[in-house]
């Protein structure tokens, strides 16, 4: 016989394990889903993990800004109690480059001020204050290592930045899936790994479970898709692609770990910087070391993968232009001859805007397109997922009449048909990693 729950989570990674927090305070009997071994060992563990309130949109900007406070609040979010072994948020700020480019900021600022979010705007001196190993010679655009103009100043100079003091970073992501999960657990949520997705049952319009590798199938009224990169696979299992206007692929990125010049702690001094003049962006990583990611500027090319099993985890040419490219910035920098980081996939949408939504096949529900820039709202995206999915199954039509839920820290109330499968592109999106 077959087993049956309240509802099937696939993914546990950090928004998997979130949602599944989330519903199980609400009573559902949840069990999650997972091929890997541990849980948060697919596109979590290799995310940067960098908690920031700048986005191109008001919606945006508030999602994040809520999303702060779980971050800021972890322990107390949890109910772990005192000798849980927690992953650590490092509020050490983030700092975005002002260029012609990213409008000097306006819109960024403008949505800051009318959330109340904490900024500054700094000059150079205040720039060179915090970070000495810089220069500010303008490089844009970011150009591919083979341009013969790569490395030449084009004779302008970064005027400033604006500097979010609550911005930071998680210091071990997997690890924070790994403590949604056990705070879920306390609330009798289930989770079983090695545990392959291979079929979705539906009946009339209707989900009916899933089908496992080994034969097995898991009966439930609700199935949840929050399988990153390989959301695009449930999402053809289930059936529904063809009414999305918004489609998600797995996208292949390089994530480059090289370290601090000589004797500067970037570590433990540094903000989180986003630098779009020269197209990367960077964080403190462990063993003063740097990380250093692209911002997908137009000479990098997007590098599709077929599936989420299948792709290249070697390093190219890739990591050497993302190091150079920083190399700019801080001249001192030096290029080791080993290379060090993360290879590995994005779940990414067509506007990289995620989809937190339901779908037209009842009780099916999709978490997808959310690498790159949801990380940090993996807390408030759990509970809004678990609200969403309460609406649906109490009877209303998302599609008509879209839920409007209340983010609780900041006191304000969203539209979550912003973040529908069957949305217009947003124009208003970096369509990059940026979100």
């Amino acid at each position: 016989m077959a087993e049956t729950k309240d509802a099937i989570i696939i993914g546990t990674g950090v928004i998997g394990a979130a949602t599944a927090f989330e519903m199980a305070k609400k009573g559902w009997k949840t069990i999650s889903l997972d091929r890997n071994r541990e849980i948060g060992h697919g596109s979590t563990a290799g995310s940067c993990a960098i908690i920031r309130m700048h986005y191109s949109t008001f919606d945006g900007t508030a999602f994040a800004w809520e999303g702060y406070h779980y971050w800021r609040d972890w322990a107390e979010y949890l109910g772990l109690g005192p000798e849980a072994m927690l992953a650590e948020f490092r509020e050490c700020g983030c700092m975005v480059m002002k260029t012609e480019e990213n409008g000097h900021l306006a819109k960024h600022i403008k949505n800051s001020r009318d959330l109340g979010i904490p900024h500054e705007e700094w000059g150079r001196d205040q720039i060179m204050e915090r970070l000495p190993i810089y220069a500010l010679d303008s490089y844009f655009p970011p150009k591919a290592r083979d341009d013969d103009a790569f490395g030449t100043p084009n004779g302008r100079r970064l005027e400033g930045a604006v500097y979010w003091p609550n911005g930071g970073y998680v210091t071990d992501p997997a690890l924070s899936a790994q403590n949604l999960a056990d705070a879920a657990r306390l609330h009798g949520a289930e989770f079983r790994l090695n545990a392959e997705v291979t079929e979705i049952l539906k009946e009339n319009g209707i989900v009916k479970g899933v089908r496992l590798s080994d034969g097995n199938e898991i009966h439930a009224p609700v199935v949840v898709n929050v399988a990153g990169p390989g959301s695009s696979l449930i999402n053809r299992m289930a059936g529904i692609l063809d009414e999305m206007t918004i489609a998600t692929r797995p996208l292949r990125q390089e994530v480059v770990h090289i370290p601090s010049p000589e004797g500067y702690d970037f570590e433990n001094t540094a903000p989180v910087i986003s630098d779009n003049d020269i197209g990367v962006y960077v964080r403190p990583e462990h063993g003063n070391h740097i990380l250093v990611g692209s911002e997908d500027p137009e000479c990098d090319p997007h590098v599709w993968t077929e599936n989420d099993k299948t792709y290249d985890r070697n390093f190219t040419e890739q990591w050497t232009t993302q190091a150079l490219r920083y190399a700019q910035r801080v001249p001192s920098l030096g290029i080791p001859s080993r290379m060090r980081g993360v290879v590995d996939l994005y779940d990414a949408s067509t506007d990289w805007i995620p989809i937190y939504d339901k779908s037209w096949l009842k009780g099916f529900y999709m978490a997808c397109g959310t690498s790159g820039n949801q990380y940090k709202n993996a807390p408030i995206a759990g509970k809004m997922m678990a609200a969403l999915i309460d609406y649906c199954e109490g009877g209303a039509d998302h599609d008509t009449t879209p839920l409007k839920f209340r983010l609780p820290y900041i006191d304000r109330t969203i539209d979550v048909g912003f973040y529908s499968r069957k949305r217009e592109i947003n124009q208003e999106s970096s369509f990059s990693v940026l979100g």
